[in-house]
C-alpha cells in the first residue's frame, strides 16, 4: 500500500508519518510538506515531496508520480493562525481539501483521512458530553473551514463512494512538536516551561476546561479509523473522539506533583474567546461502537509520560 501524507511537518504529520512508515514499510509513506524544512528524522526515513496542496495541478502531479492508495491531508492553518488571517486559512483548509477530494477521486485513490476538529462546535452546541449529532456554531474561520468540510467529505462519499474517513479532534498534546498556532497550545507549551525551569504565563483562564488528547492516542485514532470495517461505520469524517478534559490549572496542579517549583500565572488573549465557544467535554461513543475506539491515556499517565519525554529531548539538545 502506498501512502501520501499532506502537512508532513505539523504537529501530528510529522509524528503519523514516521507511525505508518513503521508499519507500512519506509519506502511506501511520502512526506509532502510545502514550506517548512524536513526534520532529519522525516528527511532519512523515507520518500518526501515539496507541495502546496491549494494549488491543484502541483498535487496533481504528485498524486501521478507517486500513485497513492491512501492519503491522510492533515495540511492545515489552526484557529489561532487562522483568525490572524482568514483568507489563508479558507484557501488551505477548504481549496486544500476540496483538491485532494477531486484529485483523489479522479486519480485513483481508496482512501482518504481528514481531521475534523471540536472547532466546528460554538455557542449554540451543548458544552457537556457534547454529542455526535449536534448544532455546528463555529465563531472562528479554522472552523468554518472544517464545518464545511465535513459536508464536502460526506458528499464526496455519497455522490462519488470516495471512502473518506476523519475525526473530529480535540486538543493535541505532543512532545516532539512544537505548538503550531492553535488556541490549546498552553497545554504544550506548559510543559516545556516546567521542563526547562521556567515559569509560565497561560493565554486562557485557570478555570478554562477543554478536551484533550495525547498524541500516541491521536496517531492511534486515525490508523484505527482507516482500517476499520467500512460496514461498521455509520458516520464519514465527523466522528467524536475524546480522551480527557482538565482545566489549565488541573493540568499545572498535575505538573507540580512531579515538578514541585513550577509556577503559573494567567494572563488571558484573545483565545479565551475561542476557548469559552468550545466544548467541555465530548460524547465519542459513536467511534467506540463503531470501530472500538479506547484511549490509553488519561491525564496522569499522560503527565508523567510527556515530562519524561521532554526531559530526555532537552538533555540531548545541551
Amino acid at each position: 500500500m502506498k501512502i501520501l501524507v499532506t502537512g508532513a511537518t505539523g504537529q501530528i504529520g510529522s509524528e503519523l508519518t514516521l507511525e505508518l512508515r513503521r508499519l507500512y514499510g519506509e519506502e511506501n509513506v511520502v512526506a509532502a510538506f510545502h514550506r517548512t524544512p524536513l526534520p532529519p528524522s522525516l528527511k532519512d526515513s523515507g520518500p518526501s515531496v515539496r507541495l502546496d496542496v491549494a494549488d491543484r495541478a502541483e498535487l496533481e502531479k504528485v498524486v501521478r508520480n507517486y500513485k497513492p492508495d491512501v492519503i491522510y491531508h492533515l495540511a492545515a492553518i489552526l484557529s489561532a493562525k487562522g483568525e490572524e488571517n482568514p483568507a489563508a486559512a479558507w484557501r488551505v483548509n477548504l481549496d486544500g481539501l476540496y483538491n485532494v477530494l477531486e484529485v483523489a477521486r479522479a486519480g485513483g485513490v481508496r482512501q482518504v483521512f481528514w481531521p475534523s476538529s471540536i472547532a466546528v462546535f460554538g455557542p449554540k452546541t451543548p458544552k457537556e458530553d457534547t454529542p455526535q449529532d449536534t448544532v455546528l456554531s463555529p465563531t472562528t474561520m479554522y472552523g468554518v473551514t472544517k464545518a464545511a468540510g465535513e459536508y464536502l467529505c460526506d458528499y464526496y462519499a455519497r455522490r462519488y463512494g470516495l471512502d473518506v474517513r476523519g475525526v473530529r479532534y480535540p486538543g493535541i498534546i505532543s512532545s516532539e512538536t512544537l505548538p503550531g498556532g492553535g488556541t490549546t497550545d498552553y497545554a504544550v507549551e506548559m510543559f516545556y516551561a516546567a521542563v526547562k525551569g521556567e515559569p509560565y504565563t497561560c493565554f486562557v483562564r485557570p478555570d478554562t476546561t477543554l478536551p484533550m488528547m495525547y498524541m500516541p492516542d491521536c496517531l492511534k485514532a486515525a490508523i484505527q479509523l482507516m482500517e476499520a470495517d467500512p460496514a461498521r461505520l455509520t458516520h464519514r469524517a465527523d466522528y467524536n473522539v475524546t480522551a480527557m478534559s482538565f482545566s489549565a490549572e488541573e493540568l499545572a496542579a498535575e505538573i507540580k506533583k512531579h515538578v514541585p517549583n513550577f509556577q503559573v500565572a494567567y494572563r488571558p488573549d484573545f483565545r479565551q474567546e475561542i476557548a469559552d465557544s468550545w466544548p467541555r467535554s465530548i460524547d465519542d461513543s459513536a467511534a467506540r461502537e463503531d470501530w472500538d475506539w479506547e484511549p490509553s491515556y488519561d491525564l496522569s499517565r499522560m503527565v508523567e509520560d510527556m515530562l519524561a519525554r521532554l526531559k530526555r529531548r532537552l538533555q540531548g539538545e545541551r
